[in-house]
């Protein structure tokens, strides 16, 4: 008798339709950055099209971010007060480890200072550095549907729902801009840091919100997404390809 198929959350559907979005959009900004590279790109400004887009879409998700959303994942919209149901009286939020979120703040920049230096050194170009952004943008939706380094190797959070650094993405994703000046770099990274700050400022005021001992709305039985499905289900094939090699 065959299985019925899961029918996939309305959240899982949007991020697998964000990732399948952005990779079209990094494959495209290479063959444009190829063609520019080989003087094949006919502009009398040197301004591709594609960058204002990229700008808008991003932008707009951006600002969008800073409201209240039914068609965001729980992880970054645990910071509003509509979405904090309290588990009881005289319970305290979990320490949500503040060393692991320095070390992946540290990591991160230290990542980025490389990237610095290869452009400031004419190693790598302005192109490049926006190619590793959407490159970013994409790992972004990886990180949520498959497979999460920070959460496997430093966070060690339960899920997406439980992470301390969900709404950090932004201005991670698009770190590598910090480096040039121009009008869309300096926006997008003003936005960014903005969202950041804005979440960072939820924590520190609201930390019964950001933590599934206080929040009831963090809570497994009360996932309407179930993202880590994915995960779980990409583990389980790994795990079954990996037996099948030890059979043989």
């Amino acid at each position: 008798m065959k299985r019925k198929r899961k029918r996939i959350s309305r959240i899982s559907a949007i991020h697998f339709g964000k990732l399948i979005f952005r990779s079209l959009l990094l494959i495209a900004a290479i063959v444009l950055y190829i063609l520019i590279r080989n003087d094949l790109y006919p502009t009398l400004n040197r301004q591709p099209v594609l960058l204002t887009v990229l700008w808008i879409i991003f932008f707009v998700e951006m600002i969008l971010r800073f409201f209240p959303s039914n068609l965001e994942s729980m992880g970054c919209q645990k910071q509003f007060a509509r979405n904090y149901r309290p588990k009881g009286d005289n319970i305290k939020p979990e320490n949500l480890s503040p060393q692991k979120t320095a070390l992946v703040a540290v990591l991160w920049i230290a990542l980025n200072a490389v990237f610095g230096v290869l452009y400031y050194t004419g190693l790598i170009d302005e192109g490049i550095l926006v190619l590793i952004s959407l490159f970013f943008a994409v790992c972004d939706m990886i990180c949520i549907l498959y497979f999460c380094p920070f959460q496997t190797w430093i966070m060690k959070n339960r899920c997406c729902t439980t992470c301390r650094i969900y709404n950090w993405d932004y201005a991670m994703m698009f770190t590598p801009l910090i480096f040039l000046n121009n009008p869309y770099s300096i926006s997008i990274i003003i936005c960014a840091t903005a969202l950041l700050i804005r979440w960072e400022l939820a924590y520190l005021l609201h930390p019964e919100r950001f933590s599934e001992k206080t929040n009831m709305c963090m809570s497994c039985s009360e996932c309407k997404e179930k993202l880590c499905s994915h995960k779980t289900q990409l583990q389980g094939f790994i795990k079954r390809i990996n037996m099948s090699k030890l059979r043989k």
